[in-house]
């Protein structure tokens, strides 16, 4: 059983070919992916696939936002294409290059059942105080205003990967992806509890370009009497903030470490702020689920930065987190970084949202008949 995995990016579309035990048998990248007319780069690659590898049996594609509808994934017909067109507003640098993707692989592939798989789905369950905006009621029935949620697919794969690593399958877990976006998720007894991210993706932690939360109180005093237009309130707070913001560089944490070291203060406040609020968030995390059992780094920065984890278990040794610091350091894949005797294990995961959706889409196709038709969908109309 393969499974092709389609994750496709702002401007890049990414595939893989995972075989049930998860091992990947082909992938690539297509730079610069101009949407659903450029097929003749996935054509190639399927081709490869086809003639090297083996059958491909179904298709995941990885969808960041589900909208008030999906809350799991979902074999991909009509109907789901036309309600990802409904809300591309709620994601619009995403959904609608992840639509474009579904249509493109469908061309190819038109009899191979597929299926979406959301980032928003594992937060779905989240409990109504910590899902629900203080906000008048009317409004959050009338447009679904809620706590939606992010990076679920890649959360929901560390955490089940931590629970192997330190046996703790049930446990009380903080799962930190860090990376260009950023996120936080507690979860305990395999189920999300509360996390960062909200109805948007700009919300919570600082990240790369991104500013997290922000007083609202804020942002109406620079558009009533700073005179800045929403448009640039939108770009800035998107591209323009964060570690980018604050620092002066490209955002990028390793440009930061490097500024920090030469001296510069702008380099360091701005990972003196990251690292403030990402151990502020994880208190409230861990409060949400009662305690702590086992923190999770994953994503690039939470995978490749050291001196981010250490400095995360320093500021928080009072809940009994504590790392080895040779196994800190040492860190390259999958790993215990605990020092002995620790109240809390600290594990790093490696970032495998392809893994999640090629599991996700074996146990969608194993539990229902498959879907008849191609998955088109009708145009939406605004």
């Amino acid at each position: 059983m393969r499974v092709l995995v389609v994750n496709t990016g702002s401007s890049s579309l990414k595939l893989a070919v995972l075989n049930r035990d998860g091992s990947v048998e082909a992938a690539t990248t297509v730079e610069r992916w101009a949407g659903r007319s450029h097929l003749e780069p996935v054509r190639q690659f399927l081709g490869s696939v086809e003639r090297d590898v083996g059958r491909i049996d179904a298709v995941g594609h990885r969808v960041v936002h589900g909208g008030p509808r999906y809350a799991e994934p979902a074999r991909i017909d009509g109907e789901l294409i036309d309600h990802l067109d409904s809300i591309r507003d709620l994601a619009p640098l995403h959904n609608p290059r992840a639509v474009a993707g579904i249509r493109a692989v469908a061309e190819l592939l038109p009899d191979t059942p597929a299926v979406a798989c959301f980032d928003t789905a594992f937060h779905a369950a989240l409990p109504a105080a910590a899902r629900t905006y203080a906000l008048p009621r009317e409004w959050n029935a009338r447009w679904a205003l809620r706590r939606y949620g992010f990076h679920g697919l890649s959360h929901a794969h560390a955490t089940r990967r931590a629970g192997k690593l330190t046996g703790a399958a049930g446990a009380r877990m903080v799962s930190c992806h860090l990376g260009a976006g950023a996120s936080l998720a507690a979860v305990r007894d395999g189920t999300c509890r509360d996390t960062t991210m909200g109805f948007t993706p700009l919300a919570g932690l600082v990240m790369v370009t991104r500013s997290g939360d922000v007083d609202p109180g804020l942002l109406m005093w620079l558009l009533r009497h700073g005179g800045v237009a929403v448009d640039e309130l939108e770009e800035a707070l998107e591209k323009r903030s964060g570690l980018k913001g604050l620092s002066g560089t490209s955002g990028d944490l390793r440009d930061v470490l490097a500024g920090r070291a030469a001296g510069d203060p702008d380099c360091a406040l701005a990972f003196d702020v990251f690292v403030h609020r990402l151990c502020r968030e994880i208190g409230a995390m861990t409060v949400a689920v009662g305690g702590l059992d086992v923190l999770v780094f994953t994503g690039g920065i939470g995978e490749h930065a050291p001196l981010v984890r250490a400095q995360v278990a320093s500021r928080l040794g009072y809940l009994g987190v504590d790392v080895d610091p040779d196994r800190n350091e040492d860190s390259r894949t999958d790993a215990d970084i605990s020092a002995t005797g620790a109240a809390v294990r600290t594990v790093v995961v490696t970032a495998r949202e392809d893994l999640e959706i090629s599991r996700q889409v074996l146990d969608v196709l194993a539990g229902a008949p498959l879907p008849s038709g191609r998955p088109e969908g009708r145009v939406h109309r605004p």
